[in-house]
């Protein structure tokens, strides 16, 4: 069976209240649209074409060829819409579904059984349905004694028998193709809105003769359409459910999954487990037996297994084997720990690797640094890359340590095995081996806190007059 779909992806969204277009809005870290297009593509749907109008180049931009497009430029109803595509599809055989761009929580086994049903009843139209306790504002699904669909009746448009059915529609359909653009060919905009209803094909093939079957999801949350930001609040909610259930069936446990949030294309590993608070976005994958969190900030990361990331952040850098981190570390942009490696309280990397071993474990920023193997990088310690015009690297040995205090002066390399000492400013490279020492001689001089403390509390007492 060839399988087609048309995303309706045209609205302008106003109740969403945002310069952002409404498919565009990010549910659990993905646009809604991405998620819809991921869903039909996972039904195995070989042609996907959206439907744009408002904001179509900022829908094309972030979709790219993943899908075909054709443009909408007056907003006349879901019927319109669906024509759009005729120049593309009307003349293909098979199946085409129809969805909005706004049901992200629509998932693609639903989409399958639909599929498997529309073939194997032979109906003209299959229509996802729902069974709400309060199905107010959305479409009622009038059956047959058959339990064939008969009608869709808009809420605006429903009579006060048709208004008590609790079974709504989705705005999800498998269309035999050629069908369904014959009909749409004989909608009309008679009706409350003055707009050209897609539901109406679903008239126009009892009409005809055609079986139309529904296909009712047990899922409620496949039926919410997002139109503002109550509903997106909804949809995050039910997809981060979603997700969190995937990955506790995988063997990841989560202390407390209400407060955990797992962004969509996150990949993790068996045994690993993740504290309250903790938030894993993007492109991050773990691996296995970790410990992540409390309050880990994790984005566009990969991590090992058996690395311990807990009240820290981290963004779009690379953790070995049996590395830790944090408490209150940030690992910015470009960072890279080999295996074995400790980052610990307030240090701070940017674009650094450090290799196998190496140790950072406070108050310390390394930064546009390339450090070898089990070297030790003292309390305070700090890698001075900015000049105010440019960034320059500095490179530090295997086995090297440096000391508390110690200020290097990029660009600057410091040898395998060197030592330098704490409190110096290293400004010049310290071959493999040596002992560096940069920092001024020490000098007492007996008795002279008190003249100090002195001239102090006179300066104080003199300004107090």
């Amino acid at each position: 069976m060839k399988v087609m779909a048309i995303v309706l992806a045209a609205g302008q969204g106003k109740r969403m209240k945002s310069k952002l277009y409404k498919v565009l809005h990010p549910v659990c870290g993905k646009p809604m649209v991405g998620h819809v297009l991921d869903a039909v593509r996972e039904a195995e749907a070989g042609r996907t074409v959206v439907v744009v109008g408002h904001g179509a180049e900022a829908v094309k931009s972030y979709l790219g060829d993943a899908a075909e497009y054709v443009l909408q430029e007056q907003q006349l109803g879901t019927g319109h819409a669906v024509r759009q595509a005729e120049a593309l599809l009307g003349a293909e055989e098979g199946t085409t579904i129809v969805i909005c761009g706004d049901t992200p929580l629509v998932q693609a086994s639903t989409i399958k059984s639909m599929l498997e049903l529309h073939a194997s009843s032979g109906a003209a139209a299959t229509v996802l349905t729902a069974s709400f306790d309060n199905p107010t504002g959305y479409g009622r699904v009038i059956r047959g004694e058959d339990g064939t669909v008969q009608r869709i009746v808009e809420q605006k448009d429903c009579s006060p028998e048709e208004a008590a059915v609790k079974e709504i529609n989705t705005g999800t359909y498998c269309f035999d193709n050629k069908k369904l653009f014959e009909a749409l060919a004989k909608v009309t905009s008679n009706n409350a809105q003055g707009e050209y209803y897609l539901t109406d094909v679903i008239g126009i093939f009892r009409a005809s003769g055609e079986s139309v079957q529904g296909y009712c999801t047990e899922d409620l949350a496949e039926a919410i359409g997002v139109n503002d930001r109550i509903a997106l609040s909804e949809a995050e909610r039910f997809m981060r459910e979603r997700i969190n259930r995937k990955h506790l069936l995988n063997g990841v446990t989560l202390i407390d999954p209400a407060s955990t949030y797992i962004e969509a294309g996150v990949q993790i590993g068996p045994d690993t487990t993740i504290y309250p608070g903790t938030v894993l976005s993007g492109s991050t994958v773990i691996g296995e037996d970790c410990v992540i969190g409390p309050q880990a900030d994790i984005a566009d990361s990969k991590l090992g297994s058996s690395v311990s990331v807990k009240y820290s952040t981290v963004a779009q850098s690379e953790i070995g084997d049996d590395c830790s981190v944090g408490p209150y570390a940030n690992l910015r942009p470009n960072s890279k720990l080999g295996t074995g490696c400790k980052i610990g309280d307030f240090v701070e990397l940017k674009n650094a690797s450090l290799d196998d071993g190496s140790k950072v474990s406070h108050l310390s920023y390394v930064g546009d640094a390339i450090v070898g193997k089990d070297v030790n990088i003292g309390c305070g310690a700090i890698t001075v890359n900015y000049d105010g015009y440019n960034k320059s690297v500095t490179e530090i040995g295997d086995h090297a340590f440096v000391g508390s205090n110690v200020n290097l002066i990029a660009p600057v390399k410091i040898g395998d095995g060197a030592y330098v000492v704490a409190g110096s400013t290293v400004t010049q490279d310290v071959p493999a081996g040596d002992l560096a020492i940069a920092r001024e001689r020490q000098v007492n001089k007996p008795g002279y806190a008190e003249k100090i403390r002195g001239r102090a509390k006179a300066k104080k007492e003199k300004q107090q007059q």
